[in-house]
């Protein structure tokens, strides 16, 4: 199968949307909070099973994955011809929407991680000392926001592909001309040679 700018593209939405969609449900499955068991020492928290912390997890992956399939797209040699990454960067588009991709991922996996190991933390320090403790779960909306700037990364990166996939067209077409423009002058030196 030839890996295509049009195949990448493809790859990295379906990361983006995984990721966005399992976030979603991962939101809206965390409980508000535990049910508070008082005891002789304290109080022990039950959950109710959700699939929070896996779901929570599995958006992070699937984030990483549209970033890494994102990056690689971006210098890799389509149809056996690669591009200097400096003259990607001449494009001042390409660099800030480079640049935009990068931050807006880094954000989206802090907002889906901050929320998942938080829960992962309640589920799993379940005995508090305290006898007032309400058993309080991740705070609300973070992961939802993460799952949202998950998906806005992805945009990001396919934005910054077809950047970098007109820079490529922009300079291999240039690289043509100079081998045209020297065929021809060297053609006509030959010419005024054999005149």
């Amino acid at each position: 199968m030839v890996v295509t700018v049009k195949f990448m593209a493809l790859t990295v939405t379906f990361f983006g949307l995984l990721s966005f969609i399992l976030g979603v449900i991962a939101e809206n499955k965390k409980p508000a909070a535990g049910t508070p068991v008082p005891g002789k020492d304290g109080v022990t928290c039950k959950f109710s099973s959700d699939p929070t912390v896996a779901l929570g997890y599995l958006s992070v992956a699937f984030l990483i994955a549209s970033t890494v399939v994102g990056y690689v797209s971006l210098s890799y040699p389509y149809k056996g011809k690669s591009v200097p990454q400096g003259v990607l960067f001449k494009s001042t588009s390409f660099a800030v929407f480079f640049n935009i991709a990068l931050f807006s991922t880094g954000i989206a996996a802090a907002l889906l991680l901050w929320p998942t190991i938080t829960e992962q933390l309640h589920l799993s320090r379940n005995v508090h000392h305290d006898l007032e403790y309400t058993c309080p779960t991740a705070k609300t909306g973070v992961l939802g926001g993460g799952a949202f700037l998950s998906l806005d990364s992805s945009l990001f990166w396919l934005v910054t592909l077809m950047l970098a996939d007109n820079a490529r067209e922009d300079f291999l077409d240039e690289d043509k001309d100079d081998k045209v423009d020297i065929e021809i002058s060297t053609n006509a030196n030959y010419a005024d040679m054999v005149i």
